[in-house]
């Protein structure tokens, strides 16, 4: 448990700070700042759920899969050509995030626990 609250805090902080890109690309990369949008706000509920991760269990899920859709869909993006090489460092990062925590998830418990 202690190791998956490191991980909820380590991502809430790094999801938090893309803040500061949101902002700064708000003009030029509406897009783009629109999806950051989504991301400092998962943030914020990570290091919320960092307190008490088995109450939080359906948000951990969310941000494990979404992260590998994304890792998935931006992985073949990058592939094809559609996106930068560079976006693979990306891909990397959302790939390590979501084994993480689909790893480290808590169970659900039993009914009368």
């Amino acid at each position: 448990m202690k190791a998956l609250k490191i991980v909820l805090v380590v991502v809430g902080v790094i999801f938090v700070a893309l803040v500061y890109p949101m902002v700064i690309f708000v003009r030029e990369e509406p897009a783009l700042s629109m999806m950051l949008s989504l991301y400092v706000t998962l943030g914020i509920f990570l290091l919320i759920a960092a307190r008490n991760p088995s109450a939080h269990r359906s948000l951990i899920a969310f941000t494990a899969w979404s992260s590998l859709a994304h890792a998935a869909l931006m992985g073949t993006q990058a592939m094809r050509h559609m996106v930068a090489r560079g976006e693979l460092i990306g891909v990397a990062v959302l790939i390590l995030i979501g084994v993480a925590l689909l790893a480290l998830a808590p169970r659900e418990q039993a009914a009368g626990s």
